[in-house]
């Protein structure tokens, strides 16, 4: 649903904003350290992600763009929920793990698995904001709805889900209802949006954010707006 493009893209943004960003690849197929042209890292395995501090930091690699590092994922990370079970405050053993990071960087930035698992409630524990892409389809919406009253029946706080539409097409009927619906819903859904494009689709061909072979497109511009909307609800927590 464009998770990982929307990953990469606003860590690029981020980070020729000025900040200083981690971008945090959770996913065990490792798709955002592949789009960073990032080796993904064959000895940090699941195990030392939560229990070597230094390890962990010598694995950040810097990326080819200033003010913005990739922590790779492999495969072992398809593990973390087995590992979580083991562990007492399984839910919130990755706060711990992002505590020790944070002084060094002023967003760190997760692509996670599109799923609901341990690893998924270390995440909504652990991050001050849960950002949801969502297609203007039926089921994606009901996805939204279903990861609504998770968080509602869990005791999370619903004020962190932040939905926003991407692969959006409305010159289609169903996009613009559902979008409509959407807005009207859910009250902190992004203004923004992210375009269906063939040039964000481009990404995996090129090996690279939009930015650095279309940065004047539109769907590239996109991006950037929604990542000023970003940063005014990052700096109002």
């Amino acid at each position: 649903m464009g998770k990982t493009a929307a990953a990469v893209n606003f860590a690029l943004t981020a980070a020729e904003d000025g900040n200083r960003v981690l971008l945090i690849d959770l996913d065990p197929q490792g798709a955002s350290s592949f789009y960073f042209r990032v080796k993904p890292s064959s000895k940090l395995k699941a195990k030392l992600f939560l229990s070597e501090q230094e390890k962990l930091r010598q694995n950040i690699r810097a990326s080819d763009y200033a003010n913005l590092d990739i922590l790779p994922a492999n495969l072992s990370y398809r593990n973390f929920d087995v590992m979580f079970k083991q562990m007492s405050r399984s839910k919130h053993q990755l706060r711990k793990v992002l505590k020790s990071l944070k002084s060094d960087y002023d967003l760190l930035l997760l692509d996670c698995p599109p799923s609901i698992s341990l690893l998924s409630e270390n995440v909504f524990n652990a991050a001050d904001l849960v950002l949801v892409p969502v297609i203007p389809t039926t089921l994606s919406e009901r996805t939204l709805g279903q990861l609504w009253r998770f968080f509602k029946d869990n005791d999370y706080d619903t004020r962190k889900i932040c939905p926003f539409l991407s692969m959006v097409n409305y010159r289609t009927r169903m996009h613009k209802d559902v979008s409509e619906r959407l807005h009207k819903d859910y009250k902190r859904v992004l203004q923004g949006y992210i375009p269906l494009s063939a040039e964000i689709e481009k990404m995996g061909a090129q090996r690279a954010p939009i930015f650095a072979y279309a940065r004047n497109h539109i769907a590239a511009k996109c991006y950037q707006m929604m990542w000023s909307e970003l940063r005014n609800r990052i700096e109002a927590l």
